[in-house]
């Protein structure tokens, strides 16, 4: 009786296989309660599109050989950057762009964020790629502190960069950036609602998903290139790699600032999810959410995968989204829900804590 049992155990580990199930339990708790399920099924689906491309950052990093990259928040202050430069510009109140169709604008002006975040990233990126090459064997250190002080000086930043738009800065202050910005009049929700299917109560962002698959076939055709090859090889065996003629340190470099890119792209996507930007303290703990996600889904410190990012996140976001409902079901008029999200979300990212310093990555 408990052979396959074991056999599920050894193949993809106990707390995997307790993630799972406790998943399946949410949902058959959730149909129990007679809850709406398939609304409970659209936030999930939302939140996997979100935070999908925040995951995936992970892949690169792992793969040329720097580990899980804590200090995704690199990339994501670049793609806040862009965010706030498109907004102070107006692109998405273009009037040509808003003749077109105001969907268009809205398009116009979360692409021309990604790309100028994308170009801060990559130099933000190459900066950190060269720090984390002076520091081999030291990366998740490293990269964890570099995560927390680079949001503790852009708090600094925030309240004296020179923007002037009055959805940005604080009213009747004339300078600081608010703390939350909303993205009501630029791009809020323009990829959810692209294609949107809505069937009975399930809405699912078409349009959110696409991209979010798109990311990841791009990671993945990169991956089976030869410079991805390459800095996979690098990554797995360093010595071997350059006793083959490759140059591990710039492998290690291209691997750092595909991550911090992702990253960047990966806030933006999330942030037009919610409807609103948070800078300050906001994106402290999303590289430990990020990191946290594609190790439930198999990966490991030496070795990480498409399908890792699509089941991890996946998982993650499912319990998160079916979890507190169902908290409240229990207790209800409690704070029940918050205590849950913490312990669910604070008690995957100790697992992933205690998983970098073993497993081998095997599928």
């Amino acid at each position: 009786m408990n052979h396959p049992l074991k056999k599920l155990t050894a193949k993809f580990g106990l707390p995997r296989v307790l993630i799972v199930s406790f998943f399946f339990l949410l949902v058959v708790a959730a149909a129990g309660f007679r809850m709406n399920l398939p609304q409970l099924l659209s936030d999930l689906l939302r939140r996997w599109g979100m935070f999908g491309i925040l995951a995936l950052a992970m892949v690169p990093a792992v793969q040329c050989g720097i580990g899980l990259n804590f200090g995704i928040s690199m990339g994501i202050v670049g793609g806040l950057l862009g965010g706030l430069i498109v907004i102070q510009m107006g692109i998405a109140q273009s009037p040509a762009l808003v003749a077109i169709h105001p969907l268009a604008a809205m398009w116009a002006a979360i692409l021309v964020a990604i790309l100028i975040g994308v170009v801060l990233a990559i130099g933000i990126g190459y900066g950190y790629g060269l720090l984390l090459n002076r520091v081999k064997g030291s990366e998740m250190t490293v990269t964890t502190y570099v995560g927390f002080s680079i949001i503790a000086f852009m708090n600094m930043m925030w309240m004296l960069l020179p923007f002037s738009n009055g959805e940005l800065i604080w009213p009747n202050a004339g300078k600081g950036l608010r703390n939350t910005i909303s993205l009501a009049s630029s791009f809020s929700g323009v990829m959810n609602d692209t294609f949107a299917l809505q069937i009975g109560d399930l809405k699912i962002p078409t349009g959110l998903l696409l991209f979010f698959f798109l990311m990841c076939f791009l990671v993945w055709l990169f991956m089976r290139s030869k410079t991805g090859m390459a800095m996979s090889a690098a990554g797995a065996n360093p010595m071997f790699a350059k006793a083959a003629g490759i140059n591990v340190n710039k492998m290690r470099l291209i691997g750092t600032v595909l991550s911090t890119v992702l990253a960047a792209v990966g806030i933006l996507v999330y942030a037009q999810g919610f409807g609103f930007m948070q800078l300050y303290n906001g994106p402290m703990m999303m590289g430990f959410t990020s990191v946290a996600a594609v190790l439930i889904g198999g990966a490991s410190p030496k070795r990480a995968a498409i399908p890792h990012v699509l089941l991890g996140t996946f998982l993650f976001q499912g319990i998160l989204a079916l979890g507190l409902p169902v908290a409240n079901q229990f207790i209800p008029e409690s704070n029940l829900s918050e205590v849950m999200r913490l312990i669910i979300s604070n008690g995957i990212i100790i697992y992933a804590m205690t998983q970098t310093k073993g497993g081998s990555g095997r599928e």
